[in-house]
């Protein structure tokens, strides 16, 4: 008997004007409260453990951190160099380098790497971001020694065989097959490419098909020899050891790295001012849209880094989400809606994303862009900061609660060349921030006027209604014809 019949209310009239009652309730709509949630709870203090910096004689710096709440250390070589660093033409270099470091050494097979950090329960990563390589690796404490020169050889001796090349060409190649057909992957490259130009940041971290086929051995090798040193690295040891036995083992393993004579050049290239520039790639058949608004922002570097990150938040991030609450709440045009910034050595930007049905688009475009203007033309409510807030000085602690996490905060902050004090005060930093910091920020640095917007889905419902919505020129091209390397995306 199914549950829910009226054989299941109970005998007698009572019974029956009962479930027909509760049944009658059932099939009203329900008005849900539409209330604020309650207030985050107050955050708690974090202690940062103890840390240590030294600089080896040839260039190397050291970072020490005593975290023995667990018995593991982590071990984090950074590279000062990454697919921004690429040569011209040859996008994909610093990928395929980072990739490979794992993938044979001059004194193991790939096959006996990974046997090694296998046997003894570790993990090995390596890669390349946009300004970065690196190699990361978690082992017990008493690996350490173990994990230290597994780290050592990977970045010092990787031998770049081949036949590990060909594995790893025709890997990106597959992948790029799949990822020309993802709405996601198409709109992040080309609103990259809208926002930064010619310059590196522009251009795919793993490359494009055409740059991909032309990479060879000798550019892998040339790379390695140009940025692989001990005066272009950082090496953060994180956990369960004190400072002497560390910088002592890092002395060890990398005091006879041999440092380069000359330091490597900057990326080429100017990033360009914010610059209005609407592209649609056309996917005949799709039912959504994948929407991305942005334009040029702050470096990590700036003074006004920490609000704009908070103005950001109460844009579209946690504790905040101006746009879910617009977007998907008030108008169920979506499932989620974010904004976020990112930023790097030379420059960074903000972008605001989400994704809707394909007859929405224009009405979900139009919120956003209104979004942000509201943003940078109103004050946020006090409320809305101390949202925002809570939700970033609460979550300062579990950014430090394994080494991991750890080694990633101190890297950042070397990288960019922040105060490592700085980072045990973060939460009252982020308390800091007032509205009106919010507003200034919002004021200087964020331009709906200039917003960069790429549309991926079916061009022919929409296109004419975001020409008449006041747009301005429409850019409509097919995956196939699009090519980041050309000043106008076409082949």
């Amino acid at each position: 008997m199914r549950r829910g019949s009226l054989s299941t209310c109970g005998a007698g009239t009572a019974g029956l004007l009962l479930c027909l009652t509760a049944t009658a309730l059932a099939q009203q709509p329900v008005d849900w409260p539409r209330e604020s949630p309650p207030p985050p709870l107050p955050w708690r203090q974090a202690t940062f453990p103890p840390y240590e910096i030294r600089t080896l004689d040839n260039g190397l710096q050291v970072v020490v951190v005593m975290h023995h709440e667990q018995p593991a250390v982590n071990l984090r070589l950074i590279i000062g160099a990454g697919s921004a660093y690429d040569p011209a033409g040859k996008n994909g270099v610093a990928a395929f380098t980072g990739a490979l470091l794992d993938q044979g050494t001059t004194g193991r097979t790939a096959t006996e790497i990974a046997d090694a950090i296998d046997s003894i329960g570790g993990i090995l990563d390596v890669g390349a971001g946009t300004d970065l390589s690196f190699v990361n690796v978690l082992v017990m404490t008493d690996s350490f020694e173990f994990g230290l020169d597994l780290v050592a050889e990977s970045a010092r001796n990787p031998s770049f065989e081949r036949a590990e090349l060909e594995r790893q060409r025709q890997q990106v190649l597959s992948g790029f097959q799949v990822s020309l057909d993802d709405p996601e992957y198409l709109a992040s490259v080309v609103l990259s490419r809208l926002l930064y130009g010619f310059h590196p940041y522009g251009m795919p971290s793993n490359g494009t098909p055409e740059s991909v086929r032309q990479i060879t051995r000798d550019d892998l090798l040339a790379f390695h020899a140009e940025h692989y040193a001990p005066n272009n690295a950082l090496l953060a040891i994180v956990g369960d050891i004190d400072a002497e036995s560390a910088f002592a083992a890092a002395e060890r393993a990398f005091g006879g790295w041999t440092p380069r004579t000359s330091a490597a050049e900057p990326p080429a290239g100017r990033i360009p001012e914010p610059t209005r520039r609407v592209v649609v790639i056309d996917k005949p058949g799709s039912l959504q849209t994948a929407i991305r608004v942005g334009h040029i922002a702050l470096s990590r570097t700036s003074p006004d880094y920490l609000p704009f990150d908070v103005a950001i938040k109460i844009l579209g991030g946690e504790g905040g989400n101006r746009l879910g609450s617009v977007l998907r709440t008030e108008r169920a045009l979506t499932y989620s809606a974010s904004a976020e910034i990112s930023s790097g050595r030379y420059g960074g930007d903000f972008i605001g994303k989400t994704d809707t049905r394909t007859e929405a688009t224009v009405e979900a475009l139009r919120l956003m862009v209104g979004e942000v203007g509201r943003l940078r033309r109103e004050r946020v409510s006090r409320r809305e900061l101390e949202n925002a807030r809570a939700y970033l000085a609460g979550n300062f602690p579990l950014t430090i609660e394994t080494p991991n996490a750890i080694a990633a905060q101190v890297l950042e902050s070397l990288v960019y060349g922040l105060d490592l004090d700085d980072l045990p005060t973060y939460p009252n930093r982020i308390n800091a921030v007032t509205v009106e910091d919010i507003r200034r920020v919002a004021r200087t640095y964020l331009r709906p006027d200039r917003l960069a917007i790429v549309l991926v889905g079916e061009a022919r419902v929409f296109v004419n209604d975001l020409r008449r919505a006041g747009f301005g020129d429409v850019e409509v091209l097919s995956v196939g014809e699009l090519d980041l390397s050309s000043p106008d995306l076409r082949r």
